[in-house]
């Protein structure tokens, strides 16, 4: 379908719902280190720590729900999501408006919010397949993703100026306020969402460790979504691993100063913002397949570039073109992997696919990431980033062939 085509109103709620949380997200983008910073005085380490831990331990209590999540209706699974991160987040206002805010309350917060984002993410997976027709589906998750990299490009700056006027406390309250927002979105929605299949009488009422796993089971057993699997969550661990190499690397020897690596990073958004705007109409021109196949082996050849930053307005240049590049390639790639996932995945078993993709996507992001660091500790932080290129260079490989990817919609398992 044409990138401008309607899809209804309400996938427009839907969408509407999804670019309030986004935003809301990305004004509150660095708010907890801030935080912890300077409300709670806190060290290197233990801002690690949060970031890390919040994600890892998110990520694992995140893994029961998948099963919960797949015999229930999802909207009000993710309205539920919404409420729960708005009622976490104004514990952190409460609290530091009471003088009793704590490290350990932050780090649990940011646990409750990194399981809510997994459970929430999963659960619009599976009733965007519900809501909009399979031909609609890269257009749909087009839509989103250009959404999200609009609130890339405007969130933080716009978080920055907030901060700067009331301090950090205030993106908190932002945020929290989005997901009100976005859960109200939700609610308006007018479909009535069926009823989930229910598991037959003789199966136990609680998941047991097969249904935990079941979601990886599943795609480690498909030919198309096992291949998807290990090359998105090594490119996508690849290239965040190389992110706070790179900060330390132009923030601190070759001397860029904070406004100049801002600007590095938040102008090629643009670049996302115009592939996942394409990404339809190159569905639609070339086949999904084929768009799938080379936006996916563009975006692993632009990484390396990074390794030949240089001080000055040159290398400055360099880092956005770079990363430009990469954005954009990444804009287009992301929808038309999003919707051939959902298309390849039986109803059924989406929302546990979906918490599996996203609990494993946030561990190897945390452990690349961590073993890049004692990597530039040994080699310097410029051989660290070649490195991780020079890898990206080869995970093409693990793309699907063509005839592959045009395997039917599977139906629901009996």
């Amino acid at each position: 379908m044409a990138g401008g085509a309607s899809l209804g109103r309400d996938f427009g709620r839907l969408w509407a719902a999804y670019a309030a949380s986004a935003v809301g997200t990305r004004l509150a983008f660095d708010a907890f280190p801030l935080i912890a910073i300077t409300v709670l005085h806190r060290g290197a380490a233990e801002v690690s720590a949060l970031a890390a831990l919040g994600a890892a331990v998110g990520a694992a209590a995140a893994i029961p729900l998948g099963p919960w999540m797949e015999s229930r209706r999802k909207r009000p699974v993710m309205v539920a999501a919404d409420l729960v991160r708005c009622a976490a987040l104004l514990s952190v206002v409460a609290a530091y408006a009471l003088g009793r805010l704590g490290f350990p309350h932050l780090l649990a917060v940011a646990v409750v919010v990194a399981a809510s984002d997994i459970a929430s993410g999963a659960a619009s997976g599976a009733f965007l397949k519900w809501l909009v027709r399979p031909d609609d589906l890269v257009t749909a998750q087009g839509r989103l993703e250009s959404t999200n990299w609009t609130a890339t490009v405007l969130g933080p700056p716009l978080g920055g100026g907030l901060i700067a006027l009331l301090g950090p406390v205030a993106t908190v309250v932002a945020d929290a306020a989005s997901y009100v927002l976005s859960a109200a979105g939700l609610r308006a929605i007018r479909v009535e969402e069926p009823s989930p299949r229910k598991p037959s009488t003789g199966r136990r009422s609680r998941p047991d460790a097969g249904d935990l796993l079941a979601g990886w089971r599943h795609i480690l057993a498909h030919p198309v979504l096992r291949p998807l699997f290990l090359h998105t969550v090594l490119v996508n661990g690849l290239i965040m691993a190389v992110a706070p190499l790179l900060a330390v690397l132009m923030l601190g020897p070759l001397g860029f100063p904070p406004w100049q690596y801002g600007l590095a990073f938040a102008v090629p958004c643009l670049g996302g913002l115009l592939g996942a705007r394409l990404a339809g109409r190159l569905v639609t021109r070339f086949g999904r397949h084929r768009v799938l196949r080379t936006a996916g082996t563009l975006r692993a050849l632009w990484s390396v570039g990074l390794a030949f930053v240089h001080p000055g307005v040159t290398g400055l240049l360099l880092v956005m073109a770079v990363e430009c590049a990469l954005i954009a390639c990444t804009g287009v790639f992301t929808p038309v992997f999003a919707a051939q996932r959902l298309a390849l995945t039986a109803p059924d078993r989406v929302v546990r696919v979906l918490t599996a993709w996203s609990v494993t996507g946030k561990v190897s992001i945390a452990a690349l990431t961590a073993l890049w660091g004692l990597l530039a500790l040994a080699t310097g932080p410029r051989v660290a980033i070649a490195l991780a290129g020079v890898l990206l260079l080869a995970t093409p490989l693990l793309l699907p062939r063509r005839e592959a990817l045009e395997e039917p919609e599977p139906a629901p398992t009996p």
